[in-house]
């Protein structure tokens, strides 16, 4: 019985999944629109998202400092990113490319590290490379994001496509289940 219910939702599934890929093709043909409407969604997420962290505040006292603190933040982020957004989408997406380039640099001298450490060297050039990509990111971060925005639509669509394909095997496994439960 507890797969007939999870799967009766198969239908939110397949809009997330054609939401993921109109987003994905958004992001592929007009990439500046989208970019500066998702960014704009980003930050009425967190201005709504924070306020109701700070009213949660009120009916559940646990862990309240924690909740003031996410609440204020995400009322922050969000009014900056909507009073802000095309500054915003810069502004996030330049951080992102310089954390991932952080992490490879980081990621790459350990895999170094671990290779003088007898690990092999095909660790090491691993690393090496990982460093190599990880400046090629934090130098040119603009380039970066131009790549970054054609990536996230690729998955987006590719990711889309999966759901889609998910919600129609939830939906056969709902009817299925639902065919055994009348037979019984």
């Amino acid at each position: 019985m507890e797969t007939t219910r999870g799967s009766n939702f198969w239908w939110l599934v397949l809009l997330q999944g054609i939401a993921a890929v109109i987003i994905g093709v958004l992001l592929l043909t007009q990439p500046g629109a989208t970019l500066f409407t998702v960014v704009l969604f980003l930050g009425v997420y967190w201005l709504i998202s924070g306020l109701f962290e700070l009213i949660s505040v009120f009916l559940d006292a646990n862990n309240r400092g924690w909740k003031i603190l996410a609440g204020v933040i995400g009322i922050l982020a969000g009014l900056v990113v909507v009073r802000n957004p095309l500054w915003s989408g810069f502004a996030v997406g330049v951080t992102l490319v310089w954390l991932v380039g952080l992490a490879g640099i980081i990621i790459g001298v350990v895999d170094i590290f671990r290779a003088f450490t007898g690990d092999g060297w095909g660790i090491g050039l691993i690393g090496l490379v990982s460093v190599i990509l990880g400046v090629i990111l934090i130098g040119n971060p603009l380039a970066t994001i131009r790549v970054v925005v054609y990536v996230a639509a690729i998955w987006a669509i590719v990711g889309g496509i999966a759901a889609i394909i998910g919600a129609f095997r939830l939906r056969s496994a709902s009817r299925a289940a639902m065919g055994r439960t009348q037979v019984a």
